[in-house]
C-alpha cells in the first residue's frame, strides 16, 4: 500500500498534460478552460465561434483556438488531426458542446430531433472514439463527458425531447465506455449540471417565473455559479479522481435528490 501523502496542489496538478474543451465560447465550457488552464494543463477550445475563442486564446497563453462545427463528422476528424498535430497526444477530452431547442413534441421536426442528437450526443461519441484510441495506446486519459440533470430525469415543463435523450444517452454512454476501457489506463466520468447562470439559460433566468422555477424545484433555491463547477471538473481531470470511472456526478443544488 503506498502510504505517501501529497498535497492538494500536488493531487490536482495539470501541469505537463494537454485538454481539450469543445463548446468553449460561452458559459461552463469557458469556465472550464480557464480552470484547466490555471491547475497548469495546455487547453485547446473548440466551438463555431472563432472570434470568442480567439478573445479567450488572447487573454492565457496556455489556451489555443481550434475553431470547428462540430455537428460536421469531417470537422471533428480535422479538428482531432490539427489538435494533435500542433499540441501531441491529449491527456484530457471534455466533451461539453451542446445546445438545446425547446418545444413540445407536436412542435418538433424529425430534423429538430437528428440535430440535438448530433451535437449533444454523436459528436462526444465520435471525439471520444478520435482521442480514445490514442489514449488507450499510451495507457493513459481522462474523457469527461458534460451531460445533465435531464439525461437522469425529464425536463418537463421544460418541454424538449432531443435533449434528455441525447444527455441521457451521453450518461450510459459514459458507463459503457468506462467499462471499456477500465482496464486500459483511460477514465471516462460525466458531470451533470443543474441549471447555472450561462447564455444558455439566459431565457428561463432573465424572467421572473422561470428564476421563481428554478429557485422553488432547486432544493438549495438558486441556481449555480459557473465557479462551482470547477471542483468536480478537476476531480475527474486530475490524479484526484485515479479510481473513478463510469462515474455521474450531479451538481446540481440537490435537484435530482428530491
Amino acid at each position: 500500500m503506498n502510504t505517501e501523502i501529497q498535497s492538494p496542489a500536488q493531487i490536482f496538478d495539470l501541469r505537463g498534460r494537454t485538454a481539450l474543451v469543445t463548446g468553449a465560447s460561452s458559459g461552463l465550457g469557458l469556465r472550464m478552460a480557464h480552470t484547466l488552464a490555471a491547475a497548469g494543463a495546455t487547453v485547446a477550445v473548440t466551438a463555431r465561434r472563432a472570434d470568442r475563442l480567439d478573445a479567450l486564446a488572447d487573454q492565457n497563453e496556455s489556451i489555443i483556438a481550434f475553431p470547428a462545427d462540430l455537428t460536421d463528422a469531417d470537422a471533428r476528424v480535422q479538428l482531432a488531426a490539427d489538435v494533435e498535430a500542433r499540441l501531441g497526444p491529449l491527456d484530457i477530452l471534455v466533451n461539453n458542446a451542446g445546445f438545446v431547442r425547446s418545444a413540445a413534441i407536436e412542435q418538433e421536426t424529425l430534423a429538430d430531433f437528428e440535430a440535438s442528437l448530433e451535437l449533444n450526443l454523436i459528436a462526444a461519441w465520435h471525439l471520444s472514439k478520435l482521442f480514445g484510441v490514442s489514449m488507450v495506446q499510451r495507457g493513459r486519459g481522462s474523457i469527461i463527458n458534460i451531460a445533465s440533470i435531464f439525461g437522469v430525469v425529464g425536463s418537463t415543463p421544460v418541454k424538449e425531447t432531443g435533449y434528455p435523450a441525447a444527455k441521457g444517452g451521453l450518461v450510459n454512454l459514459t458507463r459503457e465506455l468506462g467499462l471499456q476501457w477500465s482496464r486500459k489506463g483511460v477514465r471516462v466520468n460525466a458531470i451533470c449540471p443543474g441549471w447555472f447562470a450561462t447564455e444558455m439559460t439566459d431565457d428561463m433566468l432573465g424572467t421572473g417565473s422561470g428564476s421563481n422555477f428554478i429557485e422553488t424545484n432547486t432544493p438549495m433555491q438558486r441556481a449555480g455559479d459557473v465557479r462551482e463547477i470547477d471542483g468536480a471538473l478537476l476531480l475527474l481531470a486530475s490524479d484526484a479522481g485515479s479510481f473513478m470511472t463510469g462515474s455521474i456526478l450531479m451538481v446540481d443544488g440537490g435537484w435530482t435528490a428530491r
